[in-house]
């Protein structure tokens, strides 16, 4: 879990991993498409830190 999440995130992240925990995917892939959920949505949120800008 990235320490650039807000507690919000953080939330959601385990919300998404125990959601994939009940449909039965194994602790890695969970942990995996939770990160990438989470990362998902705050790029799509404007909340992620643009190399590009200066």
């Amino acid at each position: 879990m990235s320490e650039a999440w807000s507690d919000k995130r953080k939330r959601q992240y385990e919300h998404v991993k125990d959601s994939e925990l009940d449909r039965g995917r194994d602790e890695d892939r969970a942990e995996e498409i939770a990160a990438r959920t989470v990362n998902k949505t705050r790029d799509e949120k404007g909340e992620t830190k643009d190399d590009d800008e200066d």
